[in-house]
C-alpha cells in the first residue's frame, strides 16, 4: 500500500468515531453527543480557553491530543465517567485499539500520533494535563446546560464529581475548576 492509501485508511477508520454514542448529551439535551463531536468540541475549548493553561503550554500540541484522544473508542467504545465499568479491561481494550488504529498509518506517522495519544493518557506533561482537564471539564458543563440529565441518570453527587472530575481539572486548569465548582454546588443545592 502507498503512504496515501494508509493515510486514507486511517481517516476512514477514524470517521467511524461519529458512530460512537457517548453518555453526555449535547447542550440542548436533545440527544447524546458522539465521540467525534466531543473531540471537536474539546479542540475548540483548547483554542478558546487556552489562556487559562499554565504559561508556556503548546496549544497546538493540546489541540492535536484532543483531536486524537478518543479515536480508540471506534473499537473500545465510550466509558462514561460516572458509569460502572472495569477500568483495567477498558484500558486494555483502548491500548489494543490504539495499536490497531494508529497502526493503519505509515509507521512514522502512526508512531507520532500514537505518542500523542500515549502522552494524553499518561497526563504527565503540562499539555496533557491541560487536555485532560478540558476532557473532564466539558461533561459537567453540558450537564449544567441540560439540568443535570446524566447526573440524575447515574445518581451523581457532588462528592462523586470531586472524586472523578476535580483532580484532573484542578491539576491542569485550576481556574476552570474554580469557575465551575460553585455552579455545580449551586445545581445540587437546588
Amino acid at each position: 500500500m502507498s503512504r496515501i492509501d494508509r493515510q486514507i485508511d486511517f481517516l476512514m477508520e477514524a470517521e467511524r468515531l461519529r458512530q460512537v454514542t457517548r453518555a453526555t448529551p449535547i447542550g440542548d439535551g436533545s440527544r447524546p453527543e458522539n465521540s467525534a463531536e466531543h473531540s471537536w468540541h474539546l479542540a475548540l475549548f483548547a483554542l478558546v480557553l487556552g489562556e487559562h493553561a499554565a504559561p508556556g503550554i503548546d496549544l497546538n500540541r493540546v489541540i492535536r491530543m484532543l483531536i486524537l484522544h478518543d479515536i480508540v473508542e471506534v473499537d473500545a467504545g465510550d466509558m462514561p465517567i460516572h458509569g460502572v465499568v472495569d477500568a483495567a479491561a477498558q484500558e486494555a481494550a483502548e491500548r489494543r485499539a490504539a495499536d490497531r488504529i494508529y497502526g493503519l498509518l505509515p509507521a512514522d506517522q502512526g508512531a507520532e500520533l500514537r505518542a500523542l495519544w500515549d502522552e494524553f493518557e499518561a497526563a504527565e506533561t503540562p499539555e496533557a494535563q491541560f487536555a485532560k482537564a478540558l476532557d473532564r471539564f466539558q461533561p459537567p458543563l453540558l450537564n449544567l446546560a441540560t439540568d443535570g440529565v446524566n447526573w440524575k441518570r447515574y445518581e451523581v453527587t457532588p462528592e462523586k464529581i470531586e472524586t472523578r472530575i476535580a483532580p484532573a481539572v484542578r491539576r491542569g486548569a485550576p481556574v476552570l475548576w474554580d469557575w465551575i465548582w460553585p455552579r455545580i454546588t449551586g445545581f445540587f443545592a437546588r
